[in-house]
Parts: structure tokens; C-alpha cells; sequence
């Protein structure tokens, strides 16, 4: 396919440098510019690695350590989680935004009480077999959890991944066959796979981000492909900001949260109160009761999940 100005798209490069140029000057980089993370330090538990990753989906350290905390303090394994309904998992998500998340987690305690003996599995395969868990995760888990050599490939470390070795600004919208065949080549040996791993993932998240390339800062600059061919201007498929207010998700958001506040029954009254549109306010709370995420009892109202 080309472009309107009749060249050729670039594509993945799968022959790359042997041995992997970059690995060494992203993880001096890493060594004095890490995030001092709780679930980073060596005494973090392979489950509240887990929740960590569940959690940081789609969401910025920034608004996740808090909840993480709490959760953590709440319930520190898997089994004290398992013991609750679904609906305090819910609730104790509070504003963390993708509500099914908390479901996901929880569902994930459950089978590791009842399957692994309340033990998060150490094996990648065990772990994608969990609930809500995905490629990304499992592999993350296995990495950072348990010192596993895979590849991990979030959104920031395609971003890097791409603009050094592939020379495009952008990766594709969802992970493809070439990157994750690209990222396999790029692995170091075993001892260090998983800082490899944390160590791009920070680069992306702290320099080499979606809004702004700070080449001026990156380890890698003078490595760069796409720096190297003078930045070249994404030319794929248009990349659209999520829209929020006046959303379904922002009216779900909201009878969300009176849900969580109430501890108890909700009256349909009290929610029809938070939303104006009523076709969107049923629209939304029929989504919610669908996901699991609220129940609605015999006589109209609704409370979390039991």
C-alpha cells in the first residue's frame, strides 16, 4: 500500500542488530531513572505484581498507587480478596475508570484460591488461563513476578520498539505477528530479560512518550531509527483522542459511583437523579447489569454484585 505521496509504508524490520545495540544504554538509563514503584521492589509479592498490571491498564501510575495501596492493605493475597463479594471489588476500584477490571481481579482471586492453592501460578500458560488476564499480563507477571524471559509488549514499549528499531513514530493499533517477532529477537539472556523488559517500558512511559519524543534525553538518540530518518510524520490510520463527557461511559461512571456509596440497595429514584437523559441513563444501567457490574432486585432497585 502506499502513501498519498506514492511511497512506500515502512514496515517492521525483522533483521535487527546482534547483539541488541540498545540493551545496554537503556539499562544504565534505567539504573538512575527507575520510579521508585512499590510493587518494583524486591520484596512485592507475585499477586500484588498482578494487581499492579491489572490496574495500570489504560491508567496512570499517578491515579493507580493510591487504590493499589489500599487494596494491598485490604487484601493482601489472593484468598482475603476471594472472600468478598465481586460488589466490594467494585467498590474499592473507585475511580480508576474500566469498572469490569475490578470483576477481572477478582474472578483472578478466585481461581487462584480454588486452582493454585492461593498461589499466583509461576508458569506464562497458567497465568493467561486466569480470568481477564491477557498475552500483556501474563507475560508481565512472569517476567517481574518471577523472573521469566518474554517478551512484554505494552503500549509504551511498542512505541519505543517502533520508532528505534522500525523507524515509525507510531506502532500499528493493535500488536501484530512482526512485533512480537521483533521483540523476541531483542530479548537478553535470562538474568536480564525482565529488567530489559521494565527498563523499556519506563523509557516509553517517562521519555519516549505518545505526546512528546525527548530525544534530547533518551539513551538511545544517537541509536534511533526513526530520529535517525529525520522523524518521519505518522502516516497510518487516524489516531483519535477518546471522547469522555456526555459519553455512555461517563453516565455509567456516575450511577457507578452513587452504587458504590450506598452499601447497600439503591432506590431507581436516586438514580435517575445523576443522569438527564433518561434514554442513556437506561441504556447505561442495563450495560451495567450485563457486565455484572450491579444487579437490579424485585423491586426495582439496584445494589453492587453480591
Amino acid at each position: 500500500m502506499k502513501t498519498g505521496q506514492g511511497r512506500p509504508r515502512p514496515h517492521y524490520r525483522r533483521k535487527v542488530p546482534e547483539p541488541n545495540r540498545l540493551l545496554e544504554p537503556v539499562l544504565d538509563w534505567y539504573a538512575g531513572n527507575a520510579r521508585d514503584l512499590p510493587w518494583r521492589t524486591p520484596g512485592a509479592s507475585p499477586w500484588s505484581i498482578l494487581v499492579s498490571e491489572i490496574m495500570l491498564q489504560q491508567t496512570p501510575v499517578v491515579r493507580v498507587l493510591p487504590v493499589w495501596t489500599e487494596w494491598m492493605e485490604r487484601w493482601p493475597t489472593p484468598a482475603s480478596l476471594a472472600r468478598e463479594s465481586p460488589g466490594e471489588a467494585v467498590r474499592h476500584w473507585g475511580r480508576l475508570g474500566y469498572p469490569r477490571r475490578a470483576l477481572n481481579l477478582h474472578a483472578c482471586a478466585r481461581a487462584i484460591t480454588e486452582r493454585h492453592g492461593g498461589e499466583v501460578p509461576t508458569e506464562h500458560d497458567a497465568l493467561l488461563a486466569l480470568p481477564g488476564v491477557g498475552e500483556y499480563t501474563a507475560a508481565a507477571v512472569a517476567s517481574f513476578a518471577f523472573q521469566g524471559r518474554h517478551a512484554v509488549l505494552d503500549t509504551n514499549v511498542r512505541r519505543v520498539l517502533a520508532r528505534a528499531v522500525s523507524g515509525l513514530e507510531y506502532p500499528p493499533k493493535a500488536t501484530t505477528p512482526a512485533e512480537r517477532r521483533l521483540a523476541a529477537t531483542l530479548l537478553p539472556d535470562a538474568d536480564r530479560a525482565p529488567v530489559w523488559a521494565v527498563a523499556v517500558m519506563e523509557l516509553g512511559a517517562l521519555v519516549c512518550t505518545a505526546r512528546a519524543a525527548r530525544c534530547a534525553n533518551c539513551p538511545i538518540s544517537d541509536l534511533c531509527a526513526w530520529r535517525l530518518a529525520g522523524k518521519p510524520a505518522y502516516d497510518g490510520p487516524a489516531r483519535r483522542g477518546q471522547t469522555y463527557a456526555g459519553t455512555d461511559r461517563q453516565c455509567r461512571g456516575r450511577l457507578l459511583a452513587v452504587l458504590r456509596q450506598a452499601h447497600g440497595a439503591v432506590p431507581k429514584e436516586a438514580l435517575d437523579v445523576v443522569w438527564d437523559d433518561a434514554p442513556q441513563r437506561e441504556r447505561a444501567l442495563d450495560g451495567l447489569v450485563a457486565d455484572g457490574l450491579a444487579e437490579v432486585l424485585d423491586d426495582g432497585a439496584y445494589r453492587l454484585p453480591g
